[in-house]
Order: C-alpha cells, then sequence, then structure tokens
C-alpha cells in the first residue's frame, strides 16, 4: 500500500487548518459546520496543532460557538476547548476572552458530552491553583458541582468530586452545602444521566 505524500508541517497543516476555518465561516450548511467543527476539536487534541489555532483564531471560534442553539455544534466547540486549555497559553487565552461564563453555561446542557468536557474544561481552567479565577468556583457553580457528585453517571460524579476537591475550599463547599438545601438551582443533569432525587 503506498503510502500518503509528507506534508510539510508548516506550511501544509497550516494550510489546511485555514481551509477549514474559511469552509466553516463561509458555508451556510449547518451539517458542513458540524462536521468542520468537529475536524477542528480533532485537531486542537495535538499540541502540535495549538499555535496554528491560536494564529487562526480557533479558541475565538470554540468560544463563539458556545452560544449557538444548535446542541451540536456546542459539543464540538467545547470539546475543542477542553482539548486545548491543557496548555498554558491557551489556558490563558479562555480566562481573557471571557470564557468562563461561556463554558459555565454549558453545564445546564442536555447533553451528556457536553458537560462532561465542560466539566473538564473548568477543572483545566483552575488549574493554576484556588482563587486565582473566583468565577470558577461561584456559589451556582459549586452548587451544580455538589449536585452532579450525586449523579448515577460515573464519569459525571467523578469529574465533580475532582471539581469540588481540587477547586474548591472546605468552606465553599460547605456554604454551598447549605444554601443548596434552600435554593432551586435549576440547572438539570444531562439527558441521557440517569434522573436524579434531589
Amino acid at each position: 500500500m503506498a503510502q500518503k505524500p509528507k506534508v510539510d508541517p508548516h506550511v501544509g497543516r497550516l494550510g489546511y487548518l485555514q481551509a477549514l476555518v474559511t469552509e466553516f465561516q463561509e458555508t451556510e450548511s449547518q451539517d458542513a459546520k458540524e462536521q468542520v467543527l468537529a475536524n477542528l476539536a480533532n485537531f486542537a487534541y495535538d499540541p502540535n496543532n495549538y499555535q496554528y489555532l491560536r494564529q487562526l483564531q480557533v479558541l475565538d471560534l470554540f468560544l463563539d460557538s458556545l452560544s449557538e442553539e444548535n446542541e451540536t455544534l456546542v459539543e464540538f466547540a467545547i470539546g475543542g476547548l477542553c482539548n486545548l486549555c491543557p496548555d498554558r497559553a491557551n489556558k490563558e487565552h479562555i480566562l481573557q476572552a471571557g470564557g468562563i461564563p461561556l463554558i459555565t453555561n454549558c453545564l445546564s446542557s442536555p447533553n451528556e458530552e457536553t458537560v462532561l468536557s465542560a466539566v473538564t474544561t473548568l477543572i483545566y481552567l483552575g488549574s493554576a491553583g484556588p482563587g486565582c479565577h473566583p468565577e470558577l468556583t461561584a456559589l451556582p457553580v459549586v452548587q451544580c458541582m455538589l449536585r452532579f457528585s450525586l449523579s448515577t453517571n460515573t464519569r459525571l460524579r467523578n469529574l465533580a468530586q475532582i471539581f469540588l476537591e481540587d477547586l474548591c475550599s472546605p468552606s465553599q463547599v460547605a456554604e454551598a452545602r447549605s444554601r443548596q438545601a434552600h435554593s432551586a438551582l435549576g440547572i438539570p443533569l444531562p439527558r441521557t444521566a440517569a434522573p436524579e432525587q434531589c
């Protein structure tokens, strides 16, 4: 079987990613947008692409897509951000661009993968240490994580526990627990998770 010709990693990769971004911006087809965003999210998994994706402003494209009504676009966008945010420069860009509220809004998605990627992204963003971005551990977010920590969905429960243990102080968790008993948070669990008893 013949091997594919080698592509110049500096020109070929950047050119290909640029073509994807251009296609996403110019197409009217929702299916094409979904496919392109899925491809970009997959490319975001490879650290060799980080510089190119920053150069092409794909992080902003992902952040903008979090506000879409199309749940599939939101799923791929948060997946792409989740893949990008282990990198310090990408993490800083997301934080400086005001990404935390957009990401926390994904916690109320009915799509399980969107919620899992959102929680993971918040954990990565908070890895700089507790208290560096108070929005990450705002009371509604901590209450949501407490609720997720009771989920029958093992992945969601484990991620919520990691969030609570690594990003929150014991006093934040205690305050959220005490207030949660007196409020209706209104953040539903993802559709594919079993219904919770509150």
